[in-house]
Protein backbone atom coordinates (compact mmCIF):
# COMPACT_ATOMS: atom_id res chain seq x y z
CA UNK A 1 0.00 0.00 0.00
CA UNK A 2 2.97 2.34 0.24
CA UNK A 3 1.57 3.92 3.57
CA UNK A 4 3.75 4.48 6.84
CA UNK A 5 3.10 2.35 10.24
CA UNK A 6 1.31 5.27 11.42
CA UNK A 7 -1.02 5.61 8.31
CA UNK A 8 -2.24 2.14 7.57
CA UNK A 9 -5.63 3.15 8.57
CA UNK A 10 -8.25 5.80 7.41
CA UNK A 11 -10.46 6.94 9.61
CA UNK A 12 -13.75 9.80 8.56
CA UNK A 13 -14.61 12.44 11.36
CA UNK A 14 -11.24 11.89 13.15
CA UNK A 15 -8.74 15.04 12.86
CA UNK A 16 -5.80 14.09 14.37
CA UNK A 17 -2.70 16.74 14.57
CA UNK A 18 0.80 15.73 14.85
CA UNK A 19 4.31 17.35 15.50
CA UNK A 20 7.70 16.38 14.46
CA UNK A 21 10.34 15.34 17.08
CA UNK A 22 12.36 17.71 15.43
CA UNK A 23 9.82 20.26 16.07
CA UNK A 24 9.46 20.02 19.14
CA UNK A 25 11.26 21.81 22.42
CA UNK A 26 12.89 19.66 24.43
CA UNK A 27 14.27 22.12 27.56
CA UNK A 28 10.82 24.11 26.83
CA UNK A 29 10.24 24.85 30.66
CA UNK A 30 13.25 23.72 32.32
CA UNK A 31 13.64 27.76 33.65
CA UNK A 32 10.66 27.37 35.41
CA UNK A 33 11.09 23.54 36.63
CA UNK A 34 12.19 24.43 39.96
CA UNK A 35 9.82 27.16 41.08
CA UNK A 36 7.07 24.30 40.23
CA UNK A 37 8.56 22.17 42.13
CA UNK A 38 8.46 24.51 45.14
CA UNK A 39 5.17 25.54 44.23
CA UNK A 40 4.13 21.39 44.70
CA UNK A 41 5.98 20.37 47.34
CA UNK A 42 4.59 23.57 49.37
CA UNK A 43 0.96 22.41 48.48
CA UNK A 44 1.32 18.88 49.40
CA UNK A 45 3.84 18.50 52.29
CA UNK A 46 1.17 19.07 54.75
CA UNK A 47 -0.64 16.13 53.43
CA UNK A 48 2.22 14.09 52.84
CA UNK A 49 4.43 14.86 56.23
CA UNK A 50 1.79 13.80 58.56
CA UNK A 51 1.82 10.28 58.07
CA UNK A 52 5.07 9.65 57.81
CA UNK A 53 6.54 11.69 60.85
CA UNK A 54 3.67 9.01 62.90
CA UNK A 55 5.39 6.22 61.42
CA UNK A 56 8.77 7.20 62.47
CA UNK A 57 7.62 7.71 65.68
CA UNK A 58 6.06 4.60 65.57
CA UNK A 59 9.08 2.83 64.11
CA UNK A 60 11.65 4.50 66.73
CA UNK A 61 9.45 3.42 69.39
CA UNK A 62 9.32 0.10 68.75
CA UNK A 63 12.44 0.12 68.15
CA UNK A 64 13.28 1.27 71.89
CA UNK A 65 10.53 -0.76 73.35
CA UNK A 66 12.41 -4.08 71.63
CA UNK A 67 15.79 -3.13 73.11
CA UNK A 68 14.38 -2.47 76.24
CA UNK A 69 12.33 -6.11 76.52
CA UNK A 70 15.48 -8.08 75.53
CA UNK A 71 17.63 -7.00 78.33
CA UNK A 72 18.15 -9.20 80.77
CA UNK A 73 16.83 -7.77 84.57
CA UNK A 74 20.13 -8.11 86.72
CA UNK A 75 17.87 -8.40 89.84
CA UNK A 76 17.27 -12.17 88.23
CA UNK A 77 20.50 -12.75 88.81
CA UNK A 78 22.00 -11.22 92.19
CA UNK A 79 21.74 -14.69 93.89
CA UNK A 80 23.89 -16.94 91.57
CA UNK A 81 27.18 -17.84 92.47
Amino acid sequence: MGLGFGNLHKSRGIVAYRLSPFEQRAFAGITKAPLNFLRRIRGNVFTVAPPFIVAYLVYNWGEAEYARLSRKNPADFANDV
